[in-house]
C-alpha cells in the first residue's frame, strides 16, 4: 500500500533507485514519511521534517509511488535535532522514524496527520492535540528483534530483512537490560522477543527467523503479572499487552470514564482483559462484562484472570462470528488490530443500540474509516483523544466515543 493509505500517485519521469536530487520537504505523510516533489513526482522521504530543503537518494520506485532517504539536509528546520541513538539513521535501524525532530513538534506532526486522515477519509474537520506521556526514551516493555547470519542481535533496516547489529536501543525499558543482551551471542537468523512486566519480571523467547514458526521461551516465565484499577492481571508470552510501560494505565483511565454503574460491556478485541479489569469496580456487582477474543492464549489469561465472576463471560472467536451470541449492550469498548473493526462488525454492534461505543485505535486512518462507517450506521463521533504512546516514532494512540447521531435518536424514538 502506499504511504498515502492507497492513492495511486502517476510517476511523470523514471526514478532509478541510487539516484539524488535536491528537494523541499513539503508535508507529513500517513506513515511516518514526508512529501516532497521532484519533476511533478511526489516522493515519500525518510529522515526530513516539513519546510527542509535536503539532499535525497532514491531507495525505492513503484507503479504509483517513490521512496527516499534524506541524506544531506540543506536547510535544517528548527524543530531538527540530534537523534539519541546513533543507529537512527539512513540505511541504520528501521525502528524510530522521528529521531531527529524535537518532541513537541513530533506530537504536533502526528495531530496533522490525524486531522488530515480525518478529513479525507471521515469527510470531518476535527481539532486534535497529542497528549505528552511519560517521557520520550526508556518506555517500550516489549519489542521483538533479529539476530544477523553472526548471531548479532537488531533490528531490521527500513523495509528491508537486513539485520543492523545494535549495541543498545534508547527506547527500551531499563529493566530489558538490553545493552547486556547485545554482548551475547544469538542463535543466527532468529527472531528474539523481549519483554518485561510491570512487576519486572523479563521473559526471552526465540524462534527462527521465518514467519509463522512459534517461538520457545528460553529465559524468565511464562505468564507475567500486571497491575490494573488494583486488579491482578496474567499475561502469557504470546498472548498481546501494550508496549509502551503507562500505556495500560493510560488507555484504561481514559476509558472508564464513560463507564457507568450496572453497564453491560461488551469488551471487544479483548485480549487478557486489560479493560474488563479496569471497568470492573465501575459497572460493580450488577454489571456485566462481554469479552470476545480471537487469541486463545489471551482468552485463557482472561478465564484465569476473571475465574469465580459469574458477570465476567469470555468468548474465543473472531469478533465478527460471536458477537452474533451476544444479546444487548450498554457500552461496547472496541480495541480491533491495526487495520481497524470494519464495517460488518460496526454493523452489528450498532444493531445492538448501545448508549455508547469507545473505541481505541493505533491507526488513525483505521478509526477514520470507522468513523465513517459509524456515521452511516446512525452513531456520531462525541469525543476524541490522541497519546503520544510511541514517542520517536510516527505511531500514536487515539480513543474516541461515538454516541447515536440526533437523526438515529429520533428513528428509535
Amino acid at each position: 500500500m502506499a504511504p498515502n493509505g492507497g492513492k495511486s500517485i502517476k510517476t511523470l519521469k523514471n526514478l532509478e533507485v541510487g539516484e539524488r536530487h535536491t528537494v523541499t520537504i513539503e508535508k507529513v505523510a500517513h506513515g511516518g514519511h514526508f512529501i516532497a516533489r521532484h519533476e511533478r513526482n511526489v516522493i515519500f522521504v525518510r529522515h526530513a521534517i516539513p519546510g527542509e530543503v535536503v539532499d535525497i537518494e532514491i531507495t525505492s520506485t513503484g507503479s504509483s509511488f517513490v521512496r527516499a532517504d534524506a541524506v544531506k539536509v540543506v536547510t535544517a528546520s528548527p524543530e531538527r535535532v540530534s537523534p539519541p541513538c546513533k543507529f537512527a539513521a539512513p540505511q541504520l535501524c528501521g525502528g524510530c522514524d522521528f529521531q531527529h525532530i524535537s518532541l513537541s513538534f513530533q506530537r504536533s506532526l502526528k495531530a496533522d496527520v490525524i486531522r488530515e486522515q480525518f478529513s479525507r477519509l471521515a469527510k470531518m474537520d476535527i481539532e486534535i492535540e497529542v497528549e505528552e506521556v511519560g517521557g520520550q526514551l526508556k518506555w517500550r516493555t516489549r519489542t521483538i528483534s533479529s539476530t544477523d547470519d553472526a548471531g548479532a542481535i537488531g533490528f531490521y533496516a527500513s523495509r528491508t530483512h537486513r539485520v543492523v547489529p545494535v549495541d543498545d536501543c534508547v527506547i527500551l525499558a531499563q529493566e530489558m537490560k538490553f545493552e547486556e543482551l547485545a554482548k551475547r551471542n544469538w542463535p543466527a537468523r532468529s527472531r528474539v522477543e523481549i519483554s518485561v512486566s510491570g512487576q519486572g519480571e523479563r521473559t526471552i523467547a526465540i524462534a527462527p527467523a521465518q514467519r509463522g514458526v512459534k517461538s520457545r521461551i528460553t529465559e524468565g516465565p511464562k505468564i507475567s503479572h500486571e497491575i490494573i484499577e488494583g486488579h491482578s492481571v496474567e499475561v502469557s508470552q504470546n498472548s498481546f499487552w501494550q508496549s509502551h510501560a503507562l500505556a495500560p494505565t493510560v488507555l484504561s483511565q481514559a476509558v472508564i470514564e464513560h463507564v457507568e454503574i450496572g453497564d453491560h460491556v461488551l469488551d471487544l478485541y479483548g485480549g487478557v482483559g486489560l479493560f474488563t479489569a479496569a471497568v470492573l469496580d465501575r459497572i460493580g456487582p450488577k454489571g456485566q462484562v462481554d469479552l470476545i477474543e480471537s487469541s486463545r492464549s489471551a482468552t485463557q489469561d482472561a478465564q484465569r484472570n476473571f475465574a469465580g465472576m459469574p458477570n465476567i463471560r469470555i468468548h474465543t472467536g473472531d469478533v465478527d462470528v460471536e458477537l452474533k451470541k451476544v444479546l444487548g449492550g450498554s457500552l461496547v469498548i472496541l480495541d480491533p488490530p491495526r487495520e481497524g473493526a470494519g464495517k460488518s462488525v460496526l454493523s452489528q454492534v450498532a444493531e445492538l443500540r448501545p448508549r455508547a461505543m469507545v473505541y481505541v485505535a493505533c491507526d488513525p486512518a483505521a478509526l477514520a474509516r470507522d468513523t465513517a462507517y459509524l456515521s452511516d450506521l446512525g452513531y456520531e463521533l462525541a469525543s476524541l483523544r490522541a497519546f503520544d504512546l510511541f514517542p520517536m516514532t510516527h505511531h500514536v494512540e487515539c480513543v474516541a466515543r461515538f454516541e447515536p447521531s440526533q437523526k438515529r435518536k429520533n428513528k428509535v424514538s
